[in-house]
């Protein structure tokens, strides 16, 4: 078979054939009186081979490297391409979110473009200091969904403090720009998610909140459940009384289930919900005294009465200050 029909059935230019001989990787098994290539079979199946390996990403070298060498393991440079091909996609996708970004903030000029790349740039710098003077900008030059995705991937927890103020002043827009973290399947973009929104006023975003209680990490249902409780949302009440046996942020957590108990609606469920957690182990049972020292008195006169007979020293003097004085030390 000769080089043009070769080309044809295997979708290789000549060009490329004739490199593939010059480079000894497919070489024809023939040659014409006239002197032109001939290929059988083999050749053209090796062709399918070395067309296969670069589609792969292979270069040339490798590829030849592959088809010669008995030894070869190819599981090394499948996991290196797979490497440099992770990193391609991940510079195509920043490249891609800083044209939509660029193009979102819909720039009369040249000069917008040149602004909103040195701020895409101030948000990615390896500098916490650059990316938070960058957050600090005038909230008109920043887009939203700009703000919104550097919140959610923000390390640094003095950097994101400043992007979620950021993002506090775009108002709704901030809260449909990070709703998708929420979803996310990292429980630290889910927690940040849930920060950004705790800073955000309004029905909104409380009813996101709301919906974050039941996360499966407490690393995001802790702080929905803080920020619902300062805005004394009823539906925080498990998951603060969750925080306290837990013993994270328990002294805030019991402070706002306190506050919340100020409703007579929620006292009795609060009381009951913390009175159920005194069956737990020591430290359990001084945390929930705590807590329930932080009731209003009325509610908690009965309980903390029978606390002060109680058999760990501990609680009982915890009981016995909060019931003599109307709070308890810490």
């Amino acid at each position: 078979m000769l080089i043009g029909e070769v080309a044809r059935r295997c979708g290789v230019s000549t060009r490329m054939l004739r490199h593939y001989d010059s480079l000894g990787l497919v070489r024809p098994t023939g040659r014409t009186v006239g002197g032109y290539r001939t290929y059988a079979d083999d050749d053209l199946r090796r062709i399918f081979h070395v067309e296969s390996l670069r589609s792969l990403g292979l270069s040339l070298r490798q590829v030849r490297r592959a088809l010669q060498d008995p030894e070869f393991e190819p599981a090394t440079l499948v996991a290196d391409l797979i490497r440099r091909t992770e990193d391609r996609l991940r510079r195509e996708q920043e490249l891609l979110d800083r044209l939509r970004a660029v193009d979102a903030s819909t720039p009369a000029g040249w000069p917008g473009v040149l602004r909103i790349v040195e701020l895409l740039h101030g948000l990615n710098s390896p500098s916490a200091a650059r990316r938070q003077q960058t957050a600090l900008t005038p909230a008109d030059t920043v887009p939203v969904d700009v703000l919104a995705g550097a919140v959610l991937t923000e390390p640094d927890p003095n950097v994101a403090g400043a992007l979620r103020w950021a993002l506090a002043r775009a108002g709704h827009a901030g809260i449909t720009e990070i709703a998708p973290g929420l979803a996310s399947e990292d429980p630290r973009v889910r927690r940040n998610a849930v920060l950004a929104l705790a800073a955000i006023t309004g029905d909104e975003s409380t009813a996101a909140l709301t919906g974050m209680l039941g996360d499966a990490s407490p690393s995001v249902r802790g702080p929905a459940a803080l920020a619902l409780g300062r805005r004394g949302v009823p539906a925080a009440v498990p998951a603060l009384v969750a925080m306290i046996v837990a013993g994270t942020n328990d002294v805030e957590a019991a402070e706002l289930l306190g506050a919340l108990a100020g409703d007579p609606g929620q006292a009795g469920p609060i009381l009951d919900a913390l009175v159920a957690e005194l069956a737990g182990d020591t430290p359990v049972r001084i945390r929930v005294a705590q807590a329930l020292a932080e009731l209003p008195p009325p509610v908690t006169a009965a309980i903390l009465a029978r606390l002060t007979g109680d058999d760990d020293r501990t609680v009982a003097a915890i009981a016995a200050f909060a019931a003599g004085r109307g709070s308890s030390p810490r």
